[in-house]
């Protein structure tokens, strides 16, 4: 099956927003040093820089345009220098167009530099973080937001861990599934909106909207707040999407999966995602379907594959019945009254 919608990447983000995410989202204590507005700054790279080069005079391959990261390694240096020539170096790194200035390890500027910053409109940052961990977790989230991604009409639900993926027609009943599988415990992740993102070759996360994560629009009922009926067990933010499971009304001609649990495949985003097709009839227990569809997939992870055993049995069943070993067994359990 094609991708469902069209691909697409992120440019820039603002300083601001970047800020604010790392403290929402992984809790880094990141502190305004000077009162500069971060709204006009872009962050359009992944890759951080270190630019000790810069301090010492050396300019001519300066990425300026990525956030820069002042560690012990570059506040030592400049304490080590005297005033004016500590001055001349940051006055150096400000004058490029630089989105930010973070120093980790609760590192500070002098009055002087603050304000050379100031004056050219850098907004500066400080956080306890040691240089290492921040940009590592600061690596993490511009990886995320730079990612390739791509929105899907459906729904995401985490059961028994793993990743479901609910597509088809609108109507076709895929938040109702959702949402019983949610009152079963499973954890809904989002609904009729799953923005996934690439995260490696082979890797694609899915989580919601902002606007409206984990709300769930039921035909008949409408919005549902899934945290706010079911608790915070109930959610969850983000979840790799593993298996597809496309919901269709029965079709007489077509030709369903009946011994291989999964043959068919969704494309997203360049990724290949196993499919399983389950035809929707009156009386038939999808969620039931989901939750086995998701234990199978653990029996596979394991090594386990129930099409692959009774493919053998059924081939040493027909082996044993060319040699008669077939009728005796039969005539044994025939005989068997316990």
């Amino acid at each position: 099956m094609p991708d469902a919608t069209k691909a697409f990447k992120k440019e820039s983000i603002t300083v601001a927003f970047m800020v604010e995410k790392l403290r929402a989202m992984a809790n880094v204590d990141i502190a305004s040093v000077n009162d500069v507005s971060a709204e006009d700054r872009l962050v359009t790279e992944v890759d951080l820089h270190r630019p000790g080069l810069v301090l010492a005079g050396y300019t001519d391959l300066f990425t300026h345009q990525r956030v820069q990261i002042l560690g012990n390694t570059e506040n030592k240096f400049l304490r080590h220098q005297p005033a004016e020539v500590r001055h001349k170096a940051f006055e150096t790194l400000v004058s490029f167009p630089v989105p930010c200035i973070v120093l980790t390890v609760n590192n500070t500027l002098d009055d002087e530099m603050a304000a050379m910053a100031t004056r050219q409109g850098v907004p500066v940052f400080r956080t306890s973080l040691q240089s290492i961990d921040f940009m590592a977790v600061l690596r993490d989230f511009l990886n995320d937001q730079f990612a390739l991604q791509q929105t899907i009409h459906g729904s995401l639900v985490a059961v028994y861990g793993i990743g479901l993926l609910l597509v088809g027609k609108s109507g076709i009943g895929k938040s109702e599934v959702a949402l019983d599988l949610v009152e079963r415990g499973h954890r809904l992740v989002a609904d009729d909106v799953v923005v996934v993102t690439r995260k490696d070759e082979h890797v694609l996360m899915g989580a919601g909207t902002e606007l409206a994560q984990h709300f769930m629009e039921v035909r008949g009922l409408g919005l549902v707040d899934i945290r706010a009926m079911f608790g915070i067990r109930a959610i969850r933010f983000r979840k790799r999407v593993e298996i597809v499971v496309h919901m269709e009304l029965w079709d007489p001609e077509e030709e369903y999966t009946r011994l291989g649990m999964v043959s068919d495949t969704y494309r997203a985003l360049g990724v290949d995602l196993p499919m399983v097709k389950i035809p929707v009839t009156p009386g038939k227990n999808i969620t039931v379907i989901c939750e086995v569809i998701a234990m199978n997939h653990l029996l596979r992870n394991a090594g386990y594959d129930p099409a692959e055993v009774f493919a053998k049995r059924l081939g040493d069943r027909i082996r044993a019945k060319g040699s008669g070993l077939a009728a005796r067994a039969v005539e044994r359990l025939e005989r068997d009254y316990e």
